[in-house]
This record gives C-alpha cells, sequence and structure tokens, in this order.
C-alpha cells in the first residue's frame, strides 16, 4: 500500500478510517481526562501527560549532557507535563548506542544535578509544580556504537534483526551479562543522587534487557525459559534496588510485543504475528510484587527494523504492509489489555503523536475507558515542548505546532547526530 497521508479534518474521519480497516479507535470528543489529576509513587501529578524518552544525542564526550540537552529539558519543563521520562542514559561508556549518547559518572554527577534542578525550577516558575523526572538506565546490546561505528554486543544471533549473520564473538557470555547486571547499581546509585525521582531499567526496542526477553534459543541460565530469559532484567533490579535509598524508585519501559516472528520475539504468539501478552503480563506482575514498581511505561517493536510498529508514519525508510491507524490501534488494544490484566499498575501508553492535534482525544478516550493511567508523547515534545501549556488554556493542541511524522528527527538520531524536529525547530536542527 503506498504511504497514508493524514488528510484528516475531524476524529469522525479518524474513527472512520480506522473502521474501514477493521479496528476500533477510542476518540472522544473531549479531551478533559488528559489534565485530570493522578497520584503515581506516591506523589500527585497535576496531568496525565507523560513525554517520552527521545534521546538527542548531544551529550559530551564522557556522556555529560550537553548544551542543546539543557535547552531541551528546559523546554520541556516549561512545557506542563508532569512527568518527563529523561532519555536513555548508558550505564557504561563502552556500551552507549553513539558517541553522543549520555552516560552518568561519578565524575559528570554535577551536570546531571544541575539539570535536574534546573528542570524542577523551571517547571516550578512555568507551571506552579516541578515535573517528576525519571532517568532511563540503558545497555545498548547489539546497538552499541560509542566511539561512532557499530560495536554490537548480542543476546543471541536474530535472523531478522541481522542482514548479514554477526560473528560468535559478538555474542556476550553469562560472565559478562552478570557483570553488566551489576553496572545498574553505580547508576542509580549516581541517578537518586543526581535528585531524578526515579530510574527506568530500559527493556525495550530490542536493547540487551529487551532482546534477552526473546532469548528463546539462547542456551545456558540466560536463555530459553522463561525464568532464564528474564534473569537479566530482574537481576538489574536487584542490584539497582540495593544502590538507591529510600523514596526513589525503579521501573521500566518495555516492550510488550516486539513485532517478530517466534521465536525471535517477546509477546508474540508461536505462530504468525499476533501479539501474546500473557509472558508480558506475567513478568509485569513480578516487578510489581517483587519490587514494587510504581507504574510500567508500554511500548513495543523495534525502531531500527519495524518502527511503523510504535511510531506509525506518512513517510519513512519503507513502505508498511498495514494502515498507520492498524499500528496505532494494536498498540492501543496492547496497552489496555496490560492495564486490564494489571488494574494495580498505572500503564504509561505510547504512540499518541500520530494523530496529530486530535492526539489528546485518543489519550483522553483510552484514560476514560480505564485502558492506561497516563499517555506518553515522544515525537511531540521534540515537536511542540508546550503543548500540555496549550491545552491547558485552550482546550485544544495547535494544528499549526503538531509533530507531522515526518521521521526526521530518526534520522537524526540514527546518524549519530543531535536529534530534534527538523519541521518545528528548523533553525537548530534543519541544517
Amino acid at each position: 500500500m503506498p504511504h497514508e497521508v493524514f488528510h484528516y479534518r475531524s476524529i469522525e474521519e479518524i474513527r472512520e478510517t480506522a473502521a474501514q480497516n477493521g479496528v476500533f479507535l477510542p476518540f472522544v470528543k473531549n479531551s478533559e481526562a488528559v489534565l485530570r489529576p493522578v497520584q503515581l509513587a506516591g506523589r500527585g501529578l497535576g496531568n496525565r501527560v507523560c513525554l517520552q524518552p527521545m534521546e538527542g544525542t548531544d551529550g559530551g564526550p564522557l556522556g555529560a549532557p550537553g548544551a542543546l540537552t539543557f535547552r531541551r529539558y528546559e523546554r520541556f519543563a516549561r512545557g506542563g507535563a508532569a512527568l518527563i521520562w529523561f532519555e536513555a542514559v548508558a550505564v557504561d561508556p563502552r556500551v552507549r548506542a553513539s558517541a553522543g549518547q549520555l552516560c552518568v559518572t561519578r565524575d559528570n554527577l554535577g551536570e546531571y544535578k544541575r539539570i535536574v534542578d534546573e528542570m524542577k525550577e523551571a517547571g516550578l516558575k512555568e507551571n506552579g509544580y516541578a515535573p517528576m523526572i525519571v532517568m532511563q538506565a540503558t545497555h545498548s546490546g547489539r546497538y552499541s556504537k560509542p566511539h561512532g561505528y557499530p560495536e554490537p554486543l548480542i543476546a543471541y544471533p536474530c535472523p531478522p534483526l541481522e542482514d548479514t549473520p554477526l560473528d560468535a564473538a559478538c555474542v556476550v557470555s553469562d560472565d559478562d551479562l552478570r557483570r553488566y547486571e551489576q553496572m545498574f547499581e553505580e547508576t542509580a546509585r549516581l541517578a537518586a543522587q543526581a535528585g531524578f525521582d526515579g530510574m527506568d531499567i530500559k527493556c525495550c526496542h530490542r536493547y540487551l534487557a529487551c532482546e534477552l526477553l526473546s532469548a528463546f534459543t539462547r542456551p545456558g541460565k540466560y536463555g530459553g525459559s522463561f525464568e532464564n530469559r528474564t534473569r537479566f532484567l530482574k537481576n538489574a533490579y536487584r542490584a539497582a534496588k540495593a544502590g538507591s535509598g529510600g523514596g526513589f524508585f525503579l521501573t521500566s519501559r518495555m516492550n510488550a510485543y516486539d513485532g517478530f516472528a517466534y521465536p525471535y520475539g517477546f509477546g508474540i504468539a508461536e505462530e504468525g504475528f499476533s501479539p501474546d501478552l500473557r509472558e508480558p503480563i506475567r513478568l509485569i506482575g513480578e516487578l510489581r510484587a517483587e519490587f514494587g514498581i510504581p507504574m510500567i511505561n508500554v511500548t513495543m517493536g523495534n525502531p531500527y527494523r519495524n518502527p511503523h510498529v510504535s511510531r506509525p508514519y506518512d513517510r519513512g525508510v519503507y513502505i508498511p504492509d498495514e494502515h498507520p491507524l492498524v499500528s496505532l490501534a494494536r498498540m492501543m488494544d496492547g496497552v489496555g489489555v496490560i492495564q486490564k490484566a494489571l488494574p494495580d499498575v498505572p500503564v504509561i501508553g505510547t504512540a499518541f503523536s500520530y494523530p496529530r492535534q486530535f492526539s489528546p482525544n485518543l489519550a483522553a478516550g483510552m484514560i476514560e475507558g480505564g485502558s492506561c493511567a497516563m499517555a506518553g508523547f515522544g515525537r511531540m515534545a521534540f515537536a511542540y515542548p508546550d503543548f500540555v501549556k496549550d491545552l491547558k488554556n485552550h482546550g485544544a493542541i495547535d494544528p499549526a505546532k503538531v509533530c507531522v511524522a515526518c521521521g526526521g528527527c530518526a534520522l537524526l538520531l540514527r546518524a549519530g547526530t543531535p536529534a530534534g524536529c527538523v519541521a518545528r525547530d528548523r533553525e537548530v536542527y534543519a541544517p
């Protein structure tokens, strides 16, 4: 099918097109639910908006936030979102996804303290409240590129992700995995000292912790059974818990569905490509029981191979074999299934940016229907960081400012250059 071009003038038109493609999207006319308060991690938040972790690839050579990092997060904090999910910060310089990815260390801790302080100050000054800030801690795994060229560290060979099979030397050993688990202890300690409210042990988009969830074909203690495939993530939680003190929480942004056929995908049926969310639900429930996670941030897919699964788009590097509204509905359905299966775990949904000015109407429908507790916006934050403020003040967001799903920010990220919105922040990012 050709690329879809977003042309909808009303939520009725979107609903009609969705129905023509055999799916349902819970748009509502009144977006007020997005601005309702919510209790999260023992704290009252003034709205249901989460800004998702969007990497800027603009850190310094030693992993400290750069000038553009400070600019971006000040804009996010001033924009009014109650929860800001700070972008991926590597647990070690050797496992960064780019030479510009952030990495917190004892030497640059002061810069992280400064960015957190400035975010909270900006939120208080502009909106009357400081945002809750969660730091995402990551091991980039097969996407490690710390010197600007690929240096993959993989859980197992995965044909759907490899045009050319990777050398066996790229497969990390069990000893390596145990060493990587322990890195989350120091990262959690530093994140807490920097003033972050909590830390996400990143488990999405086929980075290392996520890839291990689908390691059905890996031998040894980290592959095969559910217990083995979740071992790394749980041990990373245990290490992080040991490193952080009271008042600091742990959580994850987690893939519920990879979109690759069994045995190469997590959250997928053993035949075909349909989601099977029994294992993701089981895992989230176990994390809640053992570690008391106060929320879970749910996503799907792989931005390198099937980005349409989590980021429906109008223009991209390939033409998907499904309508963007089908991709969007899969995400909404999956998020809703998880939230209703685990009603005591607030779920943050994903992919709300695609419907442009109608995004708040979809988010409100999901919240009103009990399908998620909060709505996450990634690309929209790059394009329109103050959309929450406009929604509060005007009851709607400006169609002239929204994300247009052009994929420009992702292209910059993949190129390892500073990433942002080439459509709405042209002076900084279009060059």
